[in-house]
């Protein structure tokens, strides 16, 4: 079986985001303490990560890693971010069947 995690990352700290979520988003795979894992993105935190390039190129380097990115499109689409995600390689997905079905089966999930 496969160790799974799905981070949700709902806060539009920055500092969340660049001491919590990127930084241990940064290393998980390579440090092989997940096999597979994926970041959720949800709710102010698209803002934040549009807004900011620096959290932007954190991200392009997470995903280098091999972690999955997803954002709530209809988060995305009320911010009006969701073409400058896509465009980041963040896949747009309705994320509450994400989320329910990581919390029925196999994944750990930490929210932020």
């Amino acid at each position: 079986m496969k160790n799974k995690l799905l981070i949700v990352w709902s806060s539009s700290d920055i500092e969340v985001a660049r001491k919590l979520v990127l930084l241990y988003g940064s290393v998980i795979l390579p440090r092989g303490y997940w096999d597979e894992a994926t970041i959720m993105i949800w709710g102010p935190s698209a803002k934040l990560l549009a807004d900011s390039i620096e959290l932007q190129e954190k991200v392009k380097n997470i995903m280098s890693t091999g972690v999955k990115f997803n954002v709530c499109v209809v988060c995305s689409d009320e911010y009006g971010v969701s073409d400058t995600l896509a465009d980041l390689g963040v896949e747009l997905i309705h994320t509450g069947e994400m989320l329910t079905h990581a919390l029925q089966s196999d994944w750990k999930v930490i929210t932020f």
